[in-house]
């Protein structure tokens, strides 16, 4: 199973890095199709802090950067998790301000659907390599099991707990019967 993984891994992250690759080489090419997010966008950056970048052709060429890192470390195999939910919330505006093909009509709308579909596909390729362990459990299952073991420890305490006080109960009572009878 792992070079199944291994090598889907690397065919998922090179469209990413080939992709990065271009647009952080001519960003140019990709701004106006940007615009129809990045004009939403950049009125929310500048709330958060007028410092950081907002125009169109900065946030392509952070996209394609942020493309590029994350694809190389699926692809490597390499934080995979991670890498894959940032190329999944990065693809996410790409695909609706790059593929509007509700917007269209002829054949140009066919073959930007066929685009949207082909971004939804690797949509759930990245959210399942999002969701992979790699065959090891995950932190839910870790963290609950844990969780079972501690309260299986602590009732194994309460009632070897219990046995010994009931022992020693028994002694007490006992040694009590026979202090009753000894000659005073």
């Amino acid at each position: 199973m792992k070079p199944v993984r291994s090598a889907a891994r690397a065919m998922l992250g090179a469209i990413f890095v080939i992709s990065g690759v271009r647009v952080a080489l001519d960003p140019g090419s990709r701004v106006d199709l940007a615009k129809r997010v990045t004009d939403h966008v950049s009125p929310l950056i500048e709330r958060v802090d007028s410092r950081l970048p907002s125009d169109a052709e900065t946030l392509v060429r952070l996209k394609a950067g942020a493309d590029l890192v994350a694809g190389l470390l699926l692809a490597s195999g390499r934080l995979t998790r991670p890498a894959a939910v940032v190329l999944a919330a990065g693809l996410i505006p790409t695909t609706l301000a790059g593929h509007p093909f509700w917007t269209m009509s002829g054949p140009d709308r066919k073959g930007q659907e066929i685009h949207f579909l082909k971004n939804l596909g690797l949509l759930g390729g990245l959210l399942l390599a999002a969701a992979d362990t790699q065959g090891r459990p995950g932190l839910r299952y870790r963290t609950s099991h844990a969780v079972d073991r501690s309260q299986r420890t602590v009732q194994r305490s309460v009632r070897r707990a219990v046995r010994t006080a009931k022992r020693e109960a028994k002694i007490a009572a006992a040694s009590a019967t026979v202090g009753r009878h000894l000659p005073r």
